[in-house]
């Protein structure tokens, strides 16, 4: 029975990667400015595209770790973060409470982070984001983000460091669709942009 659980396992694992690969290919470059590459792409069965943000940084993984896990602090690159806190600290998992300004007319949104943070043995670092929505009551006069799925992925190159951010929203409610198109580019973006700043510092 153990063998057969770890055959579907792996199928399914199998399945996910085939998947995101496929969805890796549809990328189109949406922003190409200041070393910072931001692509988009269609999500099956989602109004709201998919984001990807590289770019390499001359710093260190450790210094990016410790930017990402200075939850509050982290809330001063993040872009629109209005406040951040975290809720919770378990080895390698954290869960993280996020309010974020919106422009008018749409009403301002927050959201709830459960992170995983993976090494990996080439002295890469994975966080792996996942929204969990009913973690905590929601907030009156916000609209909780009802799916977050996505990951920042740091890779030692020499003296700089790749890093990615990619992450695909259900933000909750209604959003113009100028509003959310403007988002994705403009998230990824402003948020490495300002990372980048305080990373090489």
């Amino acid at each position: 029975m153990g063998s057969l659980h770890r055959i579907a396992v792996l199928c399914g694992l199998t399945a996910v990667l085939a998947t995101t690969a496929a969805q890796a290919e549809d990328w189109k470059v949406a922003k190409n400015e200041d070393g910072i590459k931001i692509s988009l792409a269609e999500v099956p069965g989602s109004d709201y595209k998919s984001y990807q943000g590289v770019t390499l940084m001359k710093t260190t993984v450790a210094k990016l770790r410790a930017l990402q896990e200075d939850v509050a602090g982290a809330c001063a690159w993040i872009h629109e973060c209005k406040m951040q806190k975290l809720l919770k600290h378990e080895g390698d998992q954290s869960w993280t409470y996020t309010q974020f300004n919106t422009p008018w007319p749409v009403t301002a949104r927050d959201s709830v982070l459960h992170i995983t943070t993976v090494e990996g043995t080439d002295g890469s670092l994975t966080r792996k984001l996942e929204g969990v929505p009913k973690y905590i009551p929601e907030e009156k006069g916000f609209v909780r983000v009802t799916k977050v799925d996505g990951f920042w992925k740091f890779v030692p190159k020499g003296d700089q460091v790749e890093v990615t951010y990619q992450v695909h929203t259900e933000p909750g409610g209604s959003v113009p669709s100028m509003i959310a198109n403007k988002f994705v580019v403009d998230a990824p973006f402003n948020t490495l942009k300002a990372l980048k700043e305080r990373a090489e510092k």
